[in-house]
């Protein structure tokens, strides 16, 4: 005579919610965050936190701080890269390509104090980080790319030097330079 044991009820499994965009939103998180407290304040924690996702979801979409960082970093530069090589199609000749170039770092670069500490955090966090160093080299190649459009490889390269110097200069001087002074120094250079 065989005894019918009951089986132990397995426990009932937790609901996973439903968040198709969970990632996405992180990234976004992370520019919020890095806007607010610098790459200093952005990590695991304080990232989850502000998008108001249990941490264990910023290390299962990212591995380390450094690929949410890059994620971030790179919506942040192919954002900017991208209005950029806009304006640069759109100019029909070198003249209007330089007041787009001013036209770019004046409103679209320098136009956003968001998008100015965004961009110096970058600077200094790639300093630092190799994962980030790739991320300001796909800028920097793209924005040569646009500039080729209008100028010759060399001054493109040399153009967006300067235009980095610039805009690293008025984040941290206590007198930046106008967008008049700007577009003197571009054209000056362009030629």
């Amino acid at each position: 005579m065989s005894a019918t044991r009951a089986r132990p009820a397995k426990p009932a499994r937790r609901a996973r919610r439903h968040d198709p965009g969970r990632r996405d939103r992180l990234v976004a998180t992370a520019l919020d965050v890095i806007a607010e407290q610098g790459v200093a304040g952005a990590s695991h924690r304080s990232i989850a936190q502000a998008a108001d996702v249990p941490l264990g979801s910023t290390t299962y979409h990212f591995t380390s701080i450094d690929e949410l960082l890059a994620a971030a970093f790179t919506r942040h530069a192919e954002t900017v890269a991208a209005c950029f090589e806009a304006r640069m199609r759109a100019a029909p000749d070198r003249e209007a390509a330089v007041e787009s170039l001013v036209e770019h770092l004046t409103a679209d670069l320098l136009g956003s104090p968001r998008d100015l500490v965004l961009s110096v955090e970058l600077y200094v966090a790639a300093a630092r980080r190799p994962a980030l160093r790739a991320v300001t080299q796909a800028w920097m190649l793209r924005s040569r790319r646009a500039l080729e459009t209008h100028f010759d490889p060399v001054t493109a390269r040399e153009l967006d030097a300067l235009v980095e110097g610039l805009v690293l200069h008025s984040a941290l001087s206590t007198d930046p330079m106008t967008a008049e002074q700007i577009r003197h120094a571009i054209r000056r250079f362009a030629g």
